[in-house]
């Protein structure tokens, strides 16, 4: 009866994962084909033969190596501010007290319900008053901090013992050394998590960019997918082949990564 049950949850699995699996492997097959193969009725599995051309197209119709640059530094500057803010913040509100301290948190996540969409305008309005539209500094400036980031790490800092806390503060220790000696080491599973999604995030985001950038010389990744979509039509071969390219880097990083997400975010969510 076990094994009955083992062998129906693997299957489950086995089947959820193909199910998973299948759109980014129709995505890669898609970009191999031919214009006349990709548009085939019904769709063929596998490529009669394989056209690199797709990517090379890619590479030609938009400027994606500039997209590129782009986009590794927008995420590289976004990731190392997220990182600091949050850090100085999970201490503050973990280990600091002050008066109104955990009312002020409760403040901060219930700000979580509020959609991006909906700051859109007011974070347009101040990145245009600095002047700052249409440079990479207005991709980066919004998304410097974090309340989801700051609510995992805090759980973090909370679960280490006080007297830690207490110990290092008799032998002279400052508030600054104990965090950055001993907090954040201690912290790396949850550091690595929060790295890792708001890598993720950076890199596919693509509203933000539409919006406060007019010139290609700033623009990422995910926009360069719009070069492919034309009055005249699609061509779903090169589109492929762009998607391709643009969500490849995010897969293998999660792939190498994906079981530091998850211990961050599990253990990050135990004590609250």
């Amino acid at each position: 009866m076990k094994t009955a049950k083992k062998s129906f949850a693997y299957l489950v699995l086995i089947i959820g994962a193909l199910i998973m699996v299948l759109p980014f492997f129709w995505m890669i097959i898609s970009s191999l084909k031919t214009a006349a193969e990709v548009n085939t009725t019904p769709p063929t599995f596998w490529p009669k033969e394989l056209v690199f051309e797709n990517y090379v197209y890619a590479f030609e119709k938009a400027p994606f190596l500039r997209y590129f640059c782009n986009s590794l530094l927008v995420t590289i500057v976004c990731v190392a501010c997220t990182m600091f803010t949050t850090i100085l913040a999970a201490f503050a509100f973990s280990r600091l007290k002050f008066p109104g301290r955990d009312l002020l948190f409760s403040l901060l996540l219930s700000l979580m319900m509020i959609p991006f969409e909906m700051l859109i305008i007011t974070n347009y309005t101040t990145i245009v008053k600095l002047g700052l539209n249409d440079t990479l500094i207005a991709l980066i400036l919004p998304f410097t901090s974090s309340i989801f980031y700051t609510y995992i790490l805090r759980n973090f800092f909370l679960a280490i013992p006080d007297s830690l806390y207490y110990s290092a503060r008799v032998d002279g220790a400052s508030n600054w050394r104990y965090l950055w000696r001993v907090m954040v080491p201690m912290s790396r599973p949850a550091l690595v998590t929060i790295g890792l999604l708001d890598a993720i995030a950076c890199w596919n985001s693509f509203l933000w960019t539409v919006i406060a950038t007019n010139t290609k010389e700033v623009r990422t990744l995910p926009f360069g997918l719009y070069a492919f979509m034309t009055s005249s039509g699609i061509r779903y071969e090169r589109l492929m082949a762009a998607s391709t390219i643009v969500v490849v880097p995010m897969i293998l990083l999660f792939i190498f990564c994906r079981k530091s997400i998850v211990t961050g975010v599990s253990r990050g969510g135990l004590k609250g």
